[in-house]
């Protein structure tokens, strides 16, 4: 195993394009082709991480928050990013981080919250705009289920809760091959007129290079005839946030106790508790009163997050119970998640979640 069968990996499935613009996730400290038999997972890369790291064997760590988000003048020891920064570096060990962009992932960090409170029916609070193409290709009638096949494989096709989609219209295509042409159908120098079809898919911006190379491979033509065009619909798998409701109805008080307890809060905050039931949860791993706003237009009866600022509990204005259970306490099941999807993927690569 290398360094970049991981990164691949996480990349494919929580791609950098997500990430915030003052975020700095990916690859801090290593290199791509190093050889790595085991990776240590953990929220904070601090000096103590790297020792666990060195003392379990592992030339990978993965952190759910990068420990650079300004740039490096010197590396002097002279601060604990210094430190860590050059003890990986002594030690041979690399150092990648998945920040916002496992956040803004339907299947990222808020969806480990939802799974321990049980939710249902999720969806993502604020969903990202301008991450979607539509891809329109012209295919022969006989080629379309192995061209349909081919494309939906790559990522293209999905609507929500809904796999394998396309919109197609018959028509009829013309060419004439020149005397460099090698055609599927006809001959150099004669007009052709073939029933074809004209299919269209919703592709997601990070699956766009897959599916053209998909779609190039699967097709007949020596030359395929297609469109991409960039649409502003929001997707609905990415974003940030996420929304969804309890099997049942519950009672506010009796919720904060076992959210308390699921979460190994000491404490949370929140507004006043609200004269109805608990039916509809938004939420959003680390600091989200950001979309304070989204929650109450969803119409959540308590939004569930961290790092609320005092005055900001007021904004809530009895809409919904904003309940502030730390920063720590929202991603403290990040690292279990990318376990997970690492152990199911890797096979025969050592997965260590921190001790610390």
């Amino acid at each position: 195993m290398k360094v970049a069968d991981i990164v691949h990996y996480l990349e494919a499935t929580f791609p950098l394009s997500l990430q915030e613009s003052y975020d700095n996730a990916g690859l801090i400290c290593g290199r791509m082709d190093q050889e790595v038999s085991g990776a240590l997972l953990c929220l904070d890369s601090i000096e103590a991480t790297v020792d666990e790291a060195i003392s379990k064997k592992c030339e990978l760590i993965i952190a759910h928050h990068p420990i650079v988000f300004k740039g490096l003048k010197k590396i002097t020891g002279a601060s604990y990013v210094e430190r860590v920064i050059e003890k990986c570096i002594l030690h041979g060990i690399s150092l990648y981080a998945i920040h916002t962009n496992l956040d803004n992932h339907i299947d990222g960090v808020n969806a480990a919250i939802a799974k321990r409170i049980g939710l249902v029916h999720q969806r993502i609070l604020r969903p990202m705009s301008n991450q979607l193409y539509k891809l329109v290709v012209y295919v022969p009638k006989d080629a379309l289920n192995t061209l349909d096949q081919a494309i939906f494989e790559a990522g293209a096709g999905s609507i929500g809760n809904y796999s394998d989609c396309h919109f197609r219209s018959e028509g009829t295509g013309t060419f004439r091959p020149n005397d460099r042409a090698n055609p599927t159908i006809g001959s150099t120098g004669i007009r052709e007129e073939v029933q074809e079809y004209r299919v269209e898919y919703l592709v997601p911006k990070m699956q766009l290079g897959n599916v053209l190379r998909a779609m190039t491979n699967a097709h007949p033509y020596e030359e395929v005839a297609h469109e991409i065009i960039s649409i502003e619909n929001k997707d609905p798998r990415l974003g940030a946030g996420l929304i969804g409701e309890l099997a049942e109805e519950v009672d506010a008080l009796t919720f904060l106790k076992s959210l308390k307890s699921s979460f190994n809060c000491q404490v949370i905050r929140h507004t006043a508790l609200l004269d109805k039931p608990i039916k509809t949860v938004a939420l959003c791993g680390g600091a989200g009163s950001f979309l304070l706003s989204d929650a109450i237009r969803a119409k959540a009866d308590i939004f569930i997050t961290g790092d609320f600022k005092y005055h900001e509990f007021f904004d809530a204005e009895k809409h919904l119970i904003i309940a502030d259970i730390g920063h720590f306490e929202s991603e403290q099941f990040t690292p279990q998640l990318l376990a997970e999807k690492l152990k199911e993927k890797f096979t025969k690569f050592a997965v260590h979640l921190t001790d610390l």
